[in-house]
Protein backbone atom coordinates (compact mmCIF):
# COMPACT_ATOMS: atom_id res chain seq x y z
CA UNK A 1 0.00 0.00 0.00
CA UNK A 2 1.56 3.51 -0.99
CA UNK A 3 1.43 6.27 1.59
CA UNK A 4 -1.02 9.12 0.45
CA UNK A 5 1.84 11.70 1.18
CA UNK A 6 4.29 9.63 -0.98
CA UNK A 7 2.26 10.21 -3.95
CA UNK A 8 1.15 13.64 -3.83
CA UNK A 9 4.96 14.78 -3.82
CA UNK A 10 5.14 12.26 -7.18
CA UNK A 11 2.41 14.11 -9.04
CA UNK A 12 3.54 17.90 -7.96
CA UNK A 13 6.91 17.86 -10.15
CA UNK A 14 4.44 16.83 -13.14
CA UNK A 15 2.38 19.42 -12.93
CA UNK A 16 4.87 22.11 -12.69
CA UNK A 17 6.67 20.72 -15.96
CA UNK A 18 3.39 20.75 -17.33
CA UNK A 19 2.33 24.68 -16.62
CA UNK A 20 6.19 25.61 -17.65
CA UNK A 21 5.68 24.03 -20.96
CA UNK A 22 2.37 25.53 -21.43
CA UNK A 23 3.97 28.73 -20.87
CA UNK A 24 6.48 28.17 -23.06
CA UNK A 25 4.43 27.53 -26.06
CA UNK A 26 2.22 30.63 -24.98
CA UNK A 27 5.53 33.02 -25.51
CA UNK A 28 6.62 31.21 -28.82
CA UNK A 29 3.72 32.44 -30.13
CA UNK A 30 3.62 35.48 -29.24
CA UNK A 31 6.84 36.16 -30.33
CA UNK A 32 5.91 34.38 -34.05
CA UNK A 33 3.09 36.59 -34.39
CA UNK A 34 4.59 40.11 -33.20
CA UNK A 35 4.73 42.38 -35.94
CA UNK A 36 8.38 42.93 -37.12
CA UNK A 37 10.14 46.26 -37.50
CA UNK A 38 8.96 46.46 -41.04
CA UNK A 39 5.07 46.00 -40.07
CA UNK A 40 5.47 49.19 -37.88
CA UNK A 41 6.56 51.30 -40.62
CA UNK A 42 3.96 50.11 -43.43
CA UNK A 43 0.88 48.64 -41.45
CA UNK A 44 -0.21 45.32 -43.28
CA UNK A 45 2.70 45.10 -45.29
CA UNK A 46 5.01 42.02 -45.17
CA UNK A 47 8.47 41.91 -43.26
CA UNK A 48 11.20 41.53 -45.49
CA UNK A 49 13.35 38.62 -45.70
CA UNK A 50 14.54 37.09 -42.69
CA UNK A 51 12.29 38.65 -40.29
CA UNK A 52 9.64 36.63 -38.63
CA UNK A 53 5.85 37.52 -40.16
CA UNK A 54 3.14 40.44 -38.68
CA UNK A 55 -0.42 40.14 -37.84
CA UNK A 56 -1.31 41.50 -41.39
CA UNK A 57 1.05 38.92 -43.41
CA UNK A 58 -1.17 36.31 -43.43
CA UNK A 59 -4.02 38.85 -44.76
CA UNK A 60 -2.51 40.46 -48.14
CA UNK A 61 -4.53 43.90 -48.75
CA UNK A 62 -7.20 45.00 -47.26
CA UNK A 63 -10.70 44.64 -48.81
CA UNK A 64 -12.55 47.78 -48.87
CA UNK A 65 -15.29 49.64 -50.13
CA UNK A 66 -15.29 53.03 -51.17
CA UNK A 67 -17.09 56.27 -52.40
CA UNK A 68 -15.96 59.70 -53.78
CA UNK A 69 -16.35 63.13 -52.68
CA UNK A 70 -19.29 65.17 -54.36
CA UNK A 71 -19.61 68.92 -54.67
CA UNK A 72 -23.34 70.35 -54.25
CA UNK A 73 -25.98 72.54 -52.38
CA UNK A 74 -26.08 71.32 -48.14
CA UNK A 75 -29.34 72.54 -46.36
CA UNK A 76 -28.73 73.47 -42.46
CA UNK A 77 -31.11 72.34 -40.83
CA UNK A 78 -31.69 73.55 -36.99
CA UNK A 79 -33.36 70.99 -34.83
CA UNK A 80 -35.90 71.58 -31.74
CA UNK A 81 -39.08 70.34 -29.78
CA UNK A 82 -41.87 72.44 -30.67
CA UNK A 83 -45.28 72.53 -28.79
CA UNK A 84 -48.32 72.92 -31.05
CA UNK A 85 -50.22 75.57 -29.92
CA UNK A 86 -54.03 76.75 -31.62
CA UNK A 87 -54.11 80.09 -32.90
CA UNK A 88 -56.79 81.04 -30.74
CA UNK A 89 -58.79 79.37 -27.93
CA UNK A 90 -61.86 80.66 -26.30
CA UNK A 91 -63.79 78.89 -23.30
CA UNK A 92 -67.51 79.04 -24.19
CA UNK A 93 -69.71 80.92 -21.08
CA UNK A 94 -73.18 81.36 -20.73
CA UNK A 95 -73.46 85.93 -20.32
CA UNK A 96 -76.91 85.45 -18.49
CA UNK A 97 -78.52 83.11 -15.59
CA UNK A 98 -80.65 80.92 -16.56
CA UNK A 99 -81.73 77.21 -16.99
CA UNK A 100 -79.84 75.14 -20.02
CA UNK A 101 -83.28 74.41 -22.36
CA UNK A 102 -81.12 73.21 -25.61
CA UNK A 103 -77.78 72.31 -27.23
CA UNK A 104 -77.11 72.46 -30.68
CA UNK A 105 -73.63 70.62 -31.44
CA UNK A 106 -72.25 67.92 -31.62
CA UNK A 107 -68.56 67.18 -29.62
CA UNK A 108 -65.79 67.48 -32.00
CA UNK A 109 -67.71 69.62 -34.58
CA UNK A 110 -66.46 72.24 -37.06
CA UNK A 111 -68.21 75.63 -36.42
CA UNK A 112 -68.14 78.74 -38.10
CA UNK A 113 -68.29 82.13 -36.38
CA UNK A 114 -71.45 83.01 -35.04
CA UNK A 115 -73.39 79.82 -35.13
CA UNK A 116 -75.84 79.01 -32.60
CA UNK A 117 -74.50 76.35 -30.15
CA UNK A 118 -76.84 76.21 -26.81
CA UNK A 119 -79.84 78.35 -25.72
CA UNK A 120 -80.74 79.62 -21.96
CA UNK A 121 -84.87 79.89 -20.64
CA UNK A 122 -85.86 83.31 -22.53
CA UNK A 123 -88.65 83.80 -20.72
CA UNK A 124 -87.39 85.55 -17.81
CA UNK A 125 -85.64 88.01 -20.43
CA UNK A 126 -88.45 88.58 -22.39
CA UNK A 127 -90.74 89.37 -19.31
CA UNK A 128 -87.59 92.26 -17.92
CA UNK A 129 -87.88 93.39 -22.30
CA UNK A 130 -91.45 94.14 -21.56
CA UNK A 131 -91.32 96.13 -18.31
CA UNK A 132 -88.39 98.12 -20.19
CA UNK A 133 -90.81 98.84 -23.07
CA UNK A 134 -93.75 99.67 -20.94
CA UNK A 135 -91.74 101.87 -18.94
CA UNK A 136 -90.74 103.58 -22.11
CA UNK A 137 -93.66 103.99 -23.40
CA UNK A 138 -95.27 105.56 -20.56
CA UNK A 139 -92.46 108.02 -20.40
CA UNK A 140 -92.64 108.80 -23.66
CA UNK A 141 -96.43 109.93 -23.31
CA UNK A 142 -95.55 112.23 -20.25
CA UNK A 143 -92.76 113.90 -22.34
CA UNK A 144 -95.12 114.21 -25.40
CA UNK A 145 -98.20 116.11 -22.88
CA UNK A 146 -95.03 118.52 -21.00
CA UNK A 147 -94.09 119.34 -24.86
CA UNK A 148 -97.20 120.36 -26.08
CA UNK A 149 -97.98 122.12 -22.44
CA UNK A 150 -94.34 123.62 -23.55
CA UNK A 151 -95.96 125.25 -26.98
CA UNK A 152 -98.77 126.50 -25.44
CA UNK A 153 -96.95 128.23 -22.46
CA UNK A 154 -94.41 130.30 -25.09
CA UNK A 155 -98.04 131.72 -26.93
CA UNK A 156 -99.09 132.86 -23.73
CA UNK A 157 -96.15 134.36 -22.47
CA UNK A 158 -95.72 135.72 -25.80
CA UNK A 159 -99.07 137.57 -25.06
CA UNK A 160 -97.45 137.96 -21.73
CA UNK A 161 -100.15 136.52 -19.84
CA UNK A 162 -98.30 134.13 -17.44
CA UNK A 163 -94.36 134.43 -15.85
CA UNK A 164 -91.35 133.95 -17.04
CA UNK A 165 -90.50 131.40 -14.20
CA UNK A 166 -93.88 129.59 -15.22
CA UNK A 167 -92.35 129.22 -18.51
CA UNK A 168 -88.72 127.90 -17.82
CA UNK A 169 -90.32 125.47 -14.88
CA UNK A 170 -91.93 123.96 -18.28
CA UNK A 171 -88.86 124.01 -20.40
CA UNK A 172 -87.07 121.92 -17.61
CA UNK A 173 -90.02 119.63 -17.10
CA UNK A 174 -89.36 118.59 -21.07
CA UNK A 175 -85.69 118.30 -20.31
CA UNK A 176 -86.42 115.84 -17.43
CA UNK A 177 -88.51 113.54 -19.72
CA UNK A 178 -85.99 113.82 -21.88
CA UNK A 179 -83.56 112.31 -19.22
CA UNK A 180 -85.79 109.78 -18.71
CA UNK A 181 -86.62 108.67 -21.81
CA UNK A 182 -82.84 108.26 -22.58
CA UNK A 183 -82.42 105.90 -19.50
CA UNK A 184 -85.53 103.93 -20.79
CA UNK A 185 -84.07 103.35 -24.09
CA UNK A 186 -81.17 101.96 -22.20
CA UNK A 187 -83.23 99.61 -19.93
CA UNK A 188 -85.00 98.45 -23.09
CA UNK A 189 -81.33 97.92 -25.06
CA UNK A 190 -80.33 96.37 -21.61
CA UNK A 191 -82.95 93.81 -22.02
CA UNK A 192 -82.64 93.15 -25.65
CA UNK A 193 -79.21 92.52 -25.24
CA UNK A 194 -79.86 89.52 -22.27
CA UNK A 195 -82.62 88.22 -24.09
CA UNK A 196 -80.30 87.75 -27.18
CA UNK A 197 -77.47 86.18 -24.93
CA UNK A 198 -79.77 83.21 -24.16
CA UNK A 199 -78.73 82.42 -27.72
CA UNK A 200 -74.82 81.38 -26.97
CA UNK A 201 -73.47 81.37 -30.40
CA UNK A 202 -69.74 80.14 -31.16
CA UNK A 203 -67.47 83.66 -31.16
CA UNK A 204 -64.59 82.35 -33.40
CA UNK A 205 -65.03 79.77 -36.08
CA UNK A 206 -62.79 76.03 -34.78
CA UNK A 207 -63.21 73.19 -33.83
CA UNK A 208 -65.22 72.15 -30.30
CA UNK A 209 -64.20 70.09 -27.69
CA UNK A 210 -66.26 67.98 -25.09
CA UNK A 211 -69.79 68.94 -23.67
CA UNK A 212 -68.92 70.15 -20.34
CA UNK A 213 -72.65 71.36 -19.17
CA UNK A 214 -75.89 69.30 -19.71
CA UNK A 215 -79.56 70.53 -20.20
CA UNK A 216 -81.23 70.80 -17.68
CA UNK A 217 -78.65 72.71 -15.47
CA UNK A 218 -78.84 75.74 -14.30
CA UNK A 219 -76.19 78.52 -15.74
CA UNK A 220 -74.47 81.15 -13.76
CA UNK A 221 -73.49 84.49 -15.78
CA UNK A 222 -69.42 84.12 -16.58
CA UNK A 223 -69.61 80.48 -15.14
CA UNK A 224 -66.41 78.96 -13.96
CA UNK A 225 -67.17 76.10 -16.06
CA UNK A 226 -67.57 76.20 -19.71
CA UNK A 227 -70.04 75.30 -21.43
CA UNK A 228 -67.34 73.37 -24.19
CA UNK A 229 -64.02 75.19 -25.34
CA UNK A 230 -63.34 76.34 -29.15
CA UNK A 231 -59.79 75.76 -30.46
CA UNK A 232 -58.81 77.40 -33.75
CA UNK A 233 -56.92 74.79 -35.69
CA UNK A 234 -56.73 76.19 -39.30
CA UNK A 235 -54.40 77.98 -39.62
CA UNK A 236 -52.38 76.84 -36.49
CA UNK A 237 -48.60 77.59 -35.01
CA UNK A 238 -45.81 75.95 -33.27
CA UNK A 239 -43.47 76.82 -30.49
CA UNK A 240 -40.10 76.19 -30.34
CA UNK A 241 -36.88 77.72 -29.06
CA UNK A 242 -33.05 77.78 -29.90
CA UNK A 243 -30.20 78.23 -28.32
CA UNK A 244 -28.79 81.49 -28.69
CA UNK A 245 -25.68 80.09 -30.15
CA UNK A 246 -27.49 79.38 -32.99
CA UNK A 247 -29.15 82.27 -33.80
CA UNK A 248 -26.94 84.76 -36.19
CA UNK A 249 -27.89 82.97 -39.27
CA UNK A 250 -31.48 82.91 -38.39
CA UNK A 251 -31.93 86.15 -36.94
CA UNK A 252 -30.27 87.86 -40.08
CA UNK A 253 -32.26 85.81 -42.61
CA UNK A 254 -35.21 86.47 -40.89
CA UNK A 255 -34.81 90.40 -40.76
CA UNK A 256 -33.99 90.50 -44.48
CA UNK A 257 -37.58 88.97 -45.03
CA UNK A 258 -36.76 85.59 -46.09
CA UNK A 259 -39.29 83.12 -45.27
CA UNK A 260 -37.69 80.51 -43.23
CA UNK A 261 -39.37 76.76 -43.65
CA UNK A 262 -40.19 75.08 -40.77
CA UNK A 263 -40.38 71.40 -41.28
CA UNK A 264 -42.88 69.61 -38.04
CA UNK A 265 -42.18 65.73 -37.72
CA UNK A 266 -44.20 63.53 -35.52
CA UNK A 267 -42.21 62.39 -31.93
CA UNK A 268 -40.38 59.43 -33.55
CA UNK A 269 -38.81 62.01 -36.15
CA UNK A 270 -39.78 59.78 -38.98
CA UNK A 271 -42.77 61.13 -40.38
CA UNK A 272 -43.19 64.66 -41.73
CA UNK A 273 -46.54 66.06 -40.40
CA UNK A 274 -46.73 69.19 -41.86
CA UNK A 275 -44.64 72.77 -43.71
CA UNK A 276 -45.02 76.08 -42.67
CA UNK A 277 -42.88 79.36 -42.19
CA UNK A 278 -41.24 81.23 -39.72
CA UNK A 279 -43.28 83.44 -38.52
CA UNK A 280 -42.35 85.62 -35.30
CA UNK A 281 -40.32 85.27 -32.23
CA UNK A 282 -39.79 86.65 -28.49
CA UNK A 283 -38.01 90.09 -28.15
CA UNK A 284 -35.72 88.68 -25.00
CA UNK A 285 -33.64 85.52 -24.54
CA UNK A 286 -34.41 83.23 -21.46
CA UNK A 287 -31.20 83.83 -18.97
CA UNK A 288 -32.82 80.74 -17.03
CA UNK A 289 -32.04 78.69 -20.60
CA UNK A 290 -30.10 80.81 -22.50
CA UNK A 291 -32.72 80.25 -25.50
CA UNK A 292 -34.85 82.19 -27.97
CA UNK A 293 -38.74 81.49 -28.34
CA UNK A 294 -39.97 81.08 -31.53
CA UNK A 295 -43.44 80.74 -32.97
CA UNK A 296 -44.24 78.61 -37.07
CA UNK A 297 -47.54 79.31 -38.93
CA UNK A 298 -49.06 76.06 -40.46
CA UNK A 299 -52.06 76.33 -42.76
CA UNK A 300 -52.55 72.71 -41.20
CA UNK A 301 -55.66 72.03 -44.06
CA UNK A 302 -55.44 68.10 -43.10
CA UNK A 303 -55.46 68.79 -39.66
CA UNK A 304 -52.50 67.15 -39.33
CA UNK A 305 -51.25 69.15 -36.12
CA UNK A 306 -53.24 69.37 -33.18
CA UNK A 307 -53.19 71.24 -29.95
CA UNK A 308 -50.75 70.97 -27.38
CA UNK A 309 -48.93 68.28 -28.95
CA UNK A 310 -44.97 68.01 -29.08
CA UNK A 311 -43.72 67.97 -32.48
CA UNK A 312 -39.97 67.79 -33.68
CA UNK A 313 -39.15 71.36 -35.15
CA UNK A 314 -36.91 71.65 -38.16
CA UNK A 315 -35.86 75.03 -38.97
CA UNK A 316 -34.29 75.35 -42.40
CA UNK A 317 -31.48 78.40 -41.36
CA UNK A 318 -29.48 78.62 -44.52
CA UNK A 319 -28.11 76.66 -47.74
CA UNK A 320 -24.53 76.11 -48.15
CA UNK A 321 -23.86 76.35 -52.02
CA UNK A 322 -21.42 74.40 -53.89
CA UNK A 323 -19.58 72.66 -50.91
CA UNK A 324 -17.67 69.43 -50.66
CA UNK A 325 -19.70 66.13 -49.08
CA UNK A 326 -18.23 63.47 -47.96
CA UNK A 327 -20.12 60.15 -46.83
CA UNK A 328 -20.26 60.27 -43.25
CA UNK A 329 -19.53 57.06 -42.58
CA UNK A 330 -15.90 57.37 -44.46
CA UNK A 331 -15.33 59.85 -41.11
CA UNK A 332 -13.11 58.86 -38.68
CA UNK A 333 -12.21 60.07 -35.36
CA UNK A 334 -8.96 60.41 -33.18
CA UNK A 335 -6.56 61.97 -31.20
CA UNK A 336 -5.68 64.81 -34.01
CA UNK A 337 -8.87 65.62 -35.13
CA UNK A 338 -11.21 63.92 -37.93
CA UNK A 339 -9.44 62.04 -40.91
CA UNK A 340 -10.30 60.07 -43.73
CA UNK A 341 -8.19 57.23 -45.41
CA UNK A 342 -8.23 58.72 -49.41
CA UNK A 343 -7.32 56.28 -52.17
CA UNK A 344 -3.99 56.91 -53.54
CA UNK A 345 -4.01 55.28 -56.91
CA UNK A 346 -5.64 51.77 -56.87
CA UNK A 347 -4.53 50.52 -54.37
CA UNK A 348 -3.33 52.27 -51.37
CA UNK A 349 -4.69 54.69 -48.79
CA UNK A 350 -3.30 57.38 -47.15
CA UNK A 351 -4.73 59.29 -44.04
CA UNK A 352 -6.13 62.46 -44.67
CA UNK A 353 -6.94 65.41 -41.96
CA UNK A 354 -10.15 67.22 -42.28
CA UNK A 355 -11.89 70.24 -41.07
CA UNK A 356 -15.59 69.75 -41.11
CA UNK A 357 -18.65 71.77 -40.93
CA UNK A 358 -22.33 70.31 -40.55
CA UNK A 359 -23.75 67.19 -41.14
CA UNK A 360 -27.02 65.17 -41.59
CA UNK A 361 -25.80 61.99 -40.81
CA UNK A 362 -25.91 60.64 -44.54
CA UNK A 363 -23.71 63.34 -45.91
CA UNK A 364 -20.80 65.52 -44.14
CA UNK A 365 -19.47 69.04 -45.16
CA UNK A 366 -16.30 69.02 -45.31
CA UNK A 367 -14.62 72.75 -45.26
CA UNK A 368 -10.88 71.62 -45.90
CA UNK A 369 -9.02 68.67 -46.40
CA UNK A 370 -10.60 66.67 -48.95
CA UNK A 371 -11.57 67.63 -52.82
CA UNK A 372 -14.62 66.62 -55.14
CA UNK A 373 -13.66 63.11 -57.14
CA UNK A 374 -11.40 62.15 -53.93
CA UNK A 375 -12.16 58.16 -52.72
CA UNK A 376 -12.79 57.50 -49.20
CA UNK A 377 -12.94 54.24 -48.08
CA UNK A 378 -16.47 53.41 -46.36
CA UNK A 379 -15.69 49.80 -45.30
CA UNK A 380 -12.92 47.91 -44.23
CA UNK A 381 -11.56 51.09 -41.72
CA UNK A 382 -10.19 48.84 -38.91
CA UNK A 383 -7.74 47.03 -40.12
CA UNK A 384 -6.00 50.24 -41.92
CA UNK A 385 -3.19 52.66 -41.58
CA UNK A 386 -1.63 55.20 -43.18
CA UNK A 387 -0.34 53.39 -46.56
CA UNK A 388 -1.80 50.02 -46.20
CA UNK A 389 -2.81 48.10 -49.46
CA UNK A 390 -5.88 47.52 -49.86
CA UNK A 391 -7.89 45.57 -52.62
CA UNK A 392 -11.52 47.96 -53.58
CA UNK A 393 -14.31 45.44 -53.48
CA UNK A 394 -17.00 48.15 -54.23
CA UNK A 395 -16.69 51.87 -55.47
CA UNK A 396 -19.61 53.54 -56.02
CA UNK A 397 -18.32 55.90 -58.08
CA UNK A 398 -18.58 53.68 -61.11
CA UNK A 399 -22.12 53.04 -60.33
CA UNK A 400 -23.82 55.73 -62.61
CA UNK A 401 -25.44 58.52 -61.32
CA UNK A 402 -29.55 58.28 -60.74
CA UNK A 403 -31.51 61.08 -61.46
CA UNK A 404 -31.89 63.36 -58.62
CA UNK A 405 -28.34 63.44 -57.17
CA UNK A 406 -27.00 66.59 -56.28
CA UNK A 407 -23.48 66.49 -57.53
CA UNK A 408 -22.26 68.92 -59.99
CA UNK A 409 -21.67 67.72 -63.35
CA UNK A 410 -25.39 65.94 -62.98
CA UNK A 411 -28.43 67.22 -64.82
CA UNK A 412 -30.13 67.94 -61.33
CA UNK A 413 -28.25 69.56 -58.32
CA UNK A 414 -31.16 69.41 -56.25
CA UNK A 415 -29.62 68.76 -52.81
CA UNK A 416 -32.37 67.77 -51.01
CA UNK A 417 -32.68 64.69 -53.04
CA UNK A 418 -29.25 63.20 -52.35
CA UNK A 419 -29.48 59.51 -51.93
CA UNK A 420 -29.21 59.04 -47.96
CA UNK A 421 -29.90 62.20 -47.29
CA UNK A 422 -33.60 61.81 -45.82
CA UNK A 423 -32.58 62.91 -42.48
CA UNK A 424 -31.64 66.72 -42.41
CA UNK A 425 -28.55 68.63 -41.08
CA UNK A 426 -28.06 69.68 -37.36
CA UNK A 427 -25.87 72.73 -37.28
Amino acid sequence: MVDQPMLSRSRSPRRWLFGLLILLLVAGLCWWLWPSPAAHKAAGAPAGKGGRPGFGAFAGPVPVRVEPATVGDFPVYLKALGTVTATNTVNVRSRVAGELVKVNFQEGQRVKSGDLLAEIDPRTYQIALQQAEGTLAQNQAQLKNAQIDLERYKGLYAEDSIAKQTLDTQVALVGQFQGTIKTNQAAVGDAKLNLDFTRIRAPISGRLGLRQLDVGNLVAANDTTALVVITQTQPITVAFTLPETQLNTVLARYRSGAKLPVEAWDRGDLKQQAVGVLRSLDNQIDTTTGTLKFKAYFENQDEALFPNQFVNVRLLADTLKDVVLAPSAAIQFGTDGSFVYVMEGDNKVRIRKLTLGASDGGHTVVVEGLAKGERVVLEGTDRLRDGSEVEVVNDSSQVPATPGQHLQGQDNKDASAAPGRKDKARA
